[in-house]
C-alpha cells in the first residue's frame, strides 16, 4: 500500500476552553504511556458529502470545547506526577489517499500495514512535544475511507474514547451532545496515606517461568512476529458452551467460557510444566461497580483487572466449566 499524505494540520477548539491542569489518578499512571489506535472502515454510501473534510474539522473542532483535555498535553507537576495541561494546543488531522481498495486487506487483521492507517507520533521529544489525539482519513480508489486515530492511553481508557469518537460522529451529523464528557479526576484519589483493605495480586509481577518455553521461538526480532485471528464458529461456541454446561457447572457467561478455554489452551500448546503457576487479566470497566458510581461521561482510566491465579497441573483436573466457574468468581469480587 502506498499512501500520500494530502495535508496535516493542527485542529483546535472552536471556542476558547478552560486553561488549567488536570490531576490523573493512579488508574491513569498505570497504563502504558503510548498512544493506542484504532482504525474504522466505511464504503461508500452514494452520499454527495461522504465524509467531507471540511464537515469532519468543524465537527472535531466543537467537539474539543467540551472534551478539552484531548487538546493538551501531558506535562508534571512539581513532585515529578504526570498531569494533562489542558492548553488547547490542538490535535492533528491528517488526510491521505491510497493506492489500494479495502478489499485488499482481506481479513483485517491488526498489522504494521493497518497502523499506517493513523498517524504516526514522534516520542523523541519530551512529552509536552506531541498531540495526545491524532486521526488520519484515507481515501481509497473504490470510494471507501478509513478513519484512524491514536488517543494517548493516559488521557482515557476505550470507553472514554469511544465516548469521543461517538460524539464526534454525532456532531458531524449535526445531533447535540448527549452525554458531556465528566472531567474531574479527583473522585479517584487515593486515601492518604494508602490503606489498602486486601492483597492486589493484579499488580504482583507476573509468575517466574519455572523452566523454558518448550514451544517458543527467539523473539528478539519483531519483524519475526506475526499476527493471526482465529475465529470460532457459532457452533463451535455452541459446543463449548455444552461442555461446560454438561459437566453440572452453573450457567457462565459466553466471555466465561471462552476465557477459560483459551487460557487452557494456551497453557497447553507452550507446555507448561504443572508446576507453573499461571495468571489471567481481565479487564474489567469500574465505572457502574464503584459505590457511588462514577458520574455518566467520566473521562479518564477506570480500568480493574480481575486475576485468577492456578497452576497448569489444575487444568488436567478440573472441567472447562470448573475454570470458568473460577473466572466468573474472580469477575464477581470486581465491586467497591
Amino acid at each position: 500500500m502506498n499512501l500520500t499524505v494530502k495535508q496535516s494540520l493542527t485542529i483546535k477548539p472552536s471556542k476558547t476552553t478552560p486553561c488549567h491542569t488536570i490531576w490523573c489518578s493512579n488508574l491513569d499512571l498505570i497504563v502504558g504511556r503510548i498512544h493506542i489506535q484504532t482504525v474504522y472502515f466505511y464504503r461508500p454510501n452514494g452520499s454527495s458529502n461522504f465524509f467531507d473534510s471540511e464537515v469532519l474539522k468543524a465537527a472535531l473542532a466543537d467537539v474539543l470545547v467540551s472534551f478539552y483535555p484531548m487538546s493538551g498535553r501531558l506535562g508534571k507537576d512539581g513532585d515529578g506526577r504526570i498531569e494533562i495541561v489542558c492548553n488547547g494546543e490542538g490535535v492533528l488531522f491528517v488526510e491521505a489517499e491510497a493506492d489500494c481498495c479495502i478489499d485488499d486487506f482481506g481479513e483485517i487483521t491488526p498489522s504494521p500495514e493497518l497502523g499506517r492507517l493513523a498517524p504516526t507520533v514522534d516520542y523523541s521529544g519530551d512529552i509536552s512535544s506531541y498531540p495526545l489525539f491524532v486521526t488520519q482519513v484515507t481515501r481509497f480508489k473504490c470510494g471507501g475511507v478509513s478513519l484512524g486515530s491514536a488517543l494517548h492511553h493516559t488521557l482515557a481508557d476505550g470507553l472514554s474514547a469511544l465516548h469521543f469518537i461517538n460524539t464526534w460522529s454525532d456532531k458531524a451529523r449535526g445531533l447535540t451532545v448527549a452525554v458531556p464528557p465528566f472531567v474531574d479526576r479527583t473522585l479517584l484519589r487515593a486515601r492518604d496515606p494508602p490503606t489498602p483493605m486486601f492483597d492486589h495480586v493484579e499488580y504482583h509481577q507476573p509468575p517466574s517461568m519455572i523452566a523454558p518455553l518448550e514451544n517458543q521461538k527467539s523473539t528478539s526480532d519483531p519483524k519475526s512476529a506475526s499476527t493471526m485471528m482465529l475465529r470460532l464458529t457459532l457452533d463451535q461456541i455452541n459446543d463449548l458452551k455444552s461442555k461446560a454446561k454438561g459437566d453440572g457447572s452453573a450457567y457462565h457467561s459466553t466471555y466465561e467460557i471462552l476465557a477459560a478455554h483459551i487460557w487452557r489452551c494456551a497453557c497447553k500448546a507452550r507446555g507448561l510444566s504443572d508446576d507453573q503457576p499461571t495468571k489471567l487479566y481481565v479487564a474489567t470497566d469500574g465505572r457502574s461497580r464503584l459505590n457511588p458510581p462514577l458520574p455518566r461521561g467520566y473521562l479518564g482510566n477506570v480500568i480493574f483487572t480481575a486475576t485468577p491465579i492456578m497452576k497448569v497441573g489444575e487444568f488436567k483436573s478440573e472441567s472447562l466449566g470448573d475454570t470458568a466457574r473460577r473466572i466468573h468468581n474472580e469477575l464477581g469480587r470486581m465491586n467497591d
